[in-house]
């Protein structure tokens, strides 16, 4: 196995655990149901959060990130997985999972699943991210069951 496929294999490892985790999250009306995992560059899982986990408004990149000290030098060599796109605007006076990743200096975002429409017309999530030098990576062949932990929401894109 060549480098860029066991890092794929990683990859779709965690993806898996934070899907998991998304279908630990209380269902609600007007959200989605998200995982999110935090690796760091030794491959062992520093954080994990959920959609709900703690209150009704905490995302599943906050949740995750709020259970490490703001300045653990392991973030700035971290990878965050989250089962959807991390939010880049927020109806409450929250800050927006994007930001949030940014400000913790983690460099890659893994996610299964663009944020589609249904509540915010155009999420830039993955747009934040990149042009502030985070690298991206997409596992579109784990979107349908990340869509699946969503199921409450009714048809999704």
């Amino acid at each position: 196995m060549n480098a860029d496929s066991a890092a794929h294999e990683r990859d779709l490892y965690w993806m898996r655990r934070a899907i998991d985790l998304s279908k630990l999250c209380p269902p609600a009306e007007g959200a989605y149901s998200v995982g999110a995992v935090i690796v760091g560059d030794d491959g062992t899982e520093l954080s994990y959060g959920y959609s709900r986990e703690t209150d009704a408004h905490v995302h599943a990149e906050g949740a995750a990130l709020t259970k490490l000290p703001v300045d653990d030098p392991r973030l700035g060599t971290a990878t965050i997985y989250s089962s959807l796109e991390p939010c880049s605007q927020r109806s409450h006076s929250t800050t927006p999972c994007a930001r949030l990743i940014l400000e913790a200096g983690i460099p890659r975002v893994v996610i299964a699943w663009r944020e589609p429409a249904l509540f915010v017309d155009n999420c830039v999530g993955v747009e934040q991210l990149e042009e502030a030098g985070a690298t991206v990576v997409e596992l579109p062949e784990l979107a349908l069951a990340a869509k699946a932990a969503n199921s409450h929401l009714g048809r999704l894109s």
